[in-house]
């Protein structure tokens, strides 16, 4: 069974990190951590293990556990800078810092607008790592009508760089017909 690290860091936006949970196939073993600030209740449901952002003993700190992939949705720009410096005083930071040197997929949705200088050199340090840097950013060719299709869209473009299968969101199609008769 494919594990997979779901952290959920900040305050603002933090139902994608909730749905990108919910959307997760059963197959999948999850590991939640939610920050203090994110100041959410979560029930538990089934394959989804809630760990304390101040147990950085928990299984998940370790390379040795074998999660196959992390996501923090979303990614809080004190979360990410932290990560960037290689501060591990959380589970979250701490699990980041094991996907960095375990060469595993972490996936970071910075949820912040506009981005500052700073924050820019950390993503682009970490990007230069193998760290994916995603944040929640539409695709209107998904002709998105409402808020949820729009948060299927984000959950689902995560899944894809994850390997994921899903069916979240209307994919680009081309219209090969119109494609010729436009060469003609």
């Amino acid at each position: 069974m494919k594990k997979i690290i779901v952290a959920i860091s900040g305050s603002s936006g933090v139902n994608l990190g909730v749905k990108f949970i919910e959307n997760l196939p059963k197959n999948i073993k999850s590991y939640l951590i939610v920050s203090d600030n994110a100041k959410i209740v979560f029930q538990e449901e089934e394959n989804i293990t809630i760990c304390s952002d101040s147990d950085i003993s928990a299984g998940i700190a370790s390379g040795s556990f074998g999660c196959d992939a992390m996501v923090v949705v979303p990614t809080s720009m004190n979360t990410l800078a932290k990560i960037s410096y290689g501060i591990a005083d959380n589970l979250t930071t701490r699990a980041a810092s094991v996907m960095i040197k375990e060469r595993k997929t972490l996936l970071l949705a910075p949820r912040e607008m506009p981005y500052s200088s700073i924050v820019l050199e950390n993503m682009l340090k970490l990007s230069n790592l193998g760290v994916i840097i995603a944040p929640p950013v539409l695709g209107y060719y998904s002709d998105p009508k409402t808020l949820e299709e729009m948060e299927r869209f984000l959950i689902g473009k995560w899944f894809d760089l994850l390997k994921i299968e899903h069916n979240l969101y209307k994919r680009w199609k081309i219209d090969e017909t119109l494609m010729f008769q436009k060469h003609k």
